[in-house]
């Protein structure tokens, strides 16, 4: 039924793509962004038209929180031209949400604040590896209600799930589901998948029902997660799963190692082809291959090319050929 509602769109809106074929969308209006659904595999604003959005995550707001706040948001949309931000709340960690929810909710509201200002989207990331259902289910009826009247706001439910099966992942998130829904009708909801947000194909078999604008969070790491990870993805497509990857990199899982430059292009290329949304991971300092910043980084943006490493310095060339 999906891909038949998805193919009345197209006839009654046109096909609204690049030279290459790759979907674009006018996101923003007068009034702001458009909602975003979910039709098919595809996302779609208030007009029919494919959208991909595409941006930067912030690092774990518990290590990096330096990072978020308005000015980091306001100049990774200038000078990266994202369309998006990821607001990464680590949950179990020292000074996580479990601990300190108070001061993780202060850090997630200003890059959600900044982020509706500036008119882009924004992912309220529950950052965690483990299952914690009513401390999730408090704080994503808290953010639905504080911010489900605009349409920039997105919620990802579970960031990896590390040890758990589908079926509990999918019990999970259906709680949550309904929990947000109770406050927020229609904002994209995007679910974790199993083996960190690598098992798309068990969601693909057994998805969730009942509820619209889902989409299935796919995390990849391009040193490590190469072709077959590519053709779990296009099982889950071919079935009708809509993906999202939410987070992703150049180099090894680890978040280390060398940039594999030649497998992130096949990654990259493979997103643009399906129309599927991205994030790369990760705007913060820590020294690792991963984070994008160097320390002498100021907290506030306004980064030059010497505050950067070379990971952030590909991510700014691959968002700036859709400025």
């Amino acid at each position: 039924m999906y891909q038949s509602i998805y193919i009345l769109l197209f006839l009654l809106f046109g096909c609204n793509t690049t030279s290459d074929g790759s979907p674009v969308s006018e996101l923003v209006d007068d009034e702001g962004v458009s909602p975003l659904s979910v039709v098919g595999t595809q996302l779609v604003d208030e007009h029919g038209d494919l959208v991909s959005l595409r941006g930067v995550s912030f690092g774990w707001h518990n290590w990096w929180p330096r990072f978020y706040n308005a000015n980091s948001v306001k100049w990774l949309k200038k000078d990266w031209h994202v369309n998006v931000v990821r607001a990464a709340m680590g949950v179990e960690p020292e000074d996580g949400y479990l601990e300190r929810p108070a001061w993780g909710m202060e850090k997630v509201k200003a890059v959600v604040e900044a982020a509706i200002a500036e008119e882009i989207y924004v992912i309220i990331d529950w950052h965690s590896h483990h299952i914690h259902l009513e401390e999730a289910k408090e704080f994503f009826v808290k953010m639905a209600t504080k911010y489900g009247n605009h349409p920039n706001v997105i919620y990802e439910i579970y960031n990896e799930p590390e040890d758990d099966t589908w079926p509990e992942v999918k019990a999970y998130s259906e709680e949550v589901i309904k929990a947000i829904r109770k406050v927020d009708a229609d904002n994209l909801i995007l679910v974790g998948s199993p083996h960190w947000g690598q098992d798309v194909h068990l969601a693909a078999d057994d998805p969730i029902i009942g509820h619209e604008n889902l989409m299935y969070t796919l995390h990849f790491y391009a040193a490590t997660h190469k072709e077959p990870l590519r053709k779990r993805a296009d099982y889950a497509l071919s079935k009708g799963l809509p993906l999202f990857v939410s987070e992703c990199a150049s180099m090894e899982a680890s978040g280390d190692g060398k940039i594999d430059q030649a497998s992130w292009e096949a990654w990259y290329t493979w997103m643009e082809q399906n129309g599927i949304s991205w994030l790369t991971w990760s705007v913060s300092d820590k020294d690792e291959t991963c984070s994008m910043l160097l320390p002498s980084a100021s907290s506030s943006g306004g980064w030059g090319d010497g505050d950067l490493k070379a990971w952030a310095t590909l991510t700014k060339r691959y968002l700036s050929q859709h400025q």
